[in-house]
């Protein structure tokens, strides 16, 4: 039951994700709302990157992101962004469909080298509360980057702000 609730999410929410990264202008990847912050190609870089974690936490055990190497390319070229969101897309539907309900009470850490990131958890709960929350964060984000820029919004959820006051 969880599991299939899983893939139904992750299904709308790629829906939701390519919206939002369709609205990224390569004009606008360099911008920066302070000097701490990523930039609007990097924060897009993230998210695509994000999809490609399923990978690790669906197959592995143990997913040490230190030695995994994922080709992300240049986070000013929105365009490869947007092919690499594709592929890590079809990789995690890939592991999410190999999955058993199981699967999901299994437990699972996330290291760097030596060190233990997160976990130990089970699969579901990573699933949840680490990888489709992570997305949800990131895209606000993203959100308030394209109105900061005077881009418009996709709506996720029906129509935003800006949409419903059109006339």
């Amino acid at each position: 039951m969880m599991l299939q609730a899983l893939k139904d999410e992750f299904e709308h929410e790629v829906e939701s994700t390519r919206k939002l990264l369709q609205a990224v202008p390569a004009s606008h990847v360099k911008y920066k709302p302070s000097p701490t912050s990523w930039s609007m190609g990097e924060l897009a870089q993230h998210i695509a990157t994000i999809y490609y974690w399923y990978v690790g936490t669906f197959t592995q055990d143990e997913y040490d992101m230190a030695s995994d190497r994922l080709e992300r390319g240049s986070p000013e070229d929105i365009h490869a962004t947007r092919e690499l969101f594709e592929q890590n897309v079809e990789k995690a539907r890939e592991a999410l469909n190999a999955i058993t309900e199981e699967d999901l009470q299994s437990p699972w850490v996330m290291k760097a080298g030596e060190k233990t990131i997160m976990g130990p958890f089970p699969r579901g709960t990573v699933a949840r509360g680490f990888l489709f929350n992570h997305i949800y964060h990131h895209r606000g984000e993203m959100i308030i980057y394209l109105r900061a820029t005077g881009n418009p919004v996709p709506g996720l959820y029906g129509p935003t702000y800006e949409e419903s006051r059109k006339e």
